[in-house]
């Protein structure tokens, strides 16, 4: 392996991104709630509805957070919104991070394409690259197949 690879395991996701839906959905939730309490002529239930919507609203943002990819000396995990995906280093292909893609794409040896939103250029697109071009470093390293891309 080269000296250049990182040390397994390792842990691929967008920080600032990450970052600033924390910061946003926290924010709104004591906004939410600050409003909800200092409005006069609101009810009971009315504050109520204030700070559940402030918390649906932070739940909302704290999935958007959820995307990784970790790579290990097995293969590759991929947490995505809603799912969780672990591959071997062999099912993957190909490491594609092309110009206008919303995060990275996964290749697999089943004819298939899994996105891996754990990598992506958003707020920070020089991080994303890197990134996509360490896992697809690793990916070269440790499987088989086709890794150009």
């Amino acid at each position: 392996m080269s000296a250049s690879l990182p040390d397994l395991p390792v842990t691929f996701r967008p920080a600032r991104t990450r970052a600033v839906l924390y910061v946003v959905g926290i924010a709104q939730l004591v906004a939410l709630t600050v409003i909800a309490f200092l409005l006069p002529a609101l009810s009971g239930g009315e504050r109520i509805s204030f700070v559940f919507t402030g918390l649906i609203v932070l739940a909302v943002l704290l999935l958007l957070a959820r995307p990784k990819v970790v790579a290990t000396e097995h293969g590759i995990t991929v947490v995505n919104l809603t799912t969780k995906r672990t591959l071997a280093w062999a099912e993957v292909l190909r490491v594609n991070l092309r110009v206008g893609d919303a995060w990275v794409h996964l290749d697999l040896a089943d004819g298939t394409s899994l996105p891996a939103m754990g990598i992506q250029p958003g707020i920070a697109k020089q991080q994303a690259v890197q990134d996509a071009r360490t896992l697809r470093a690793l990916a070269e390293a440790h499987g088989s197949g086709d890794h150009a891309g």
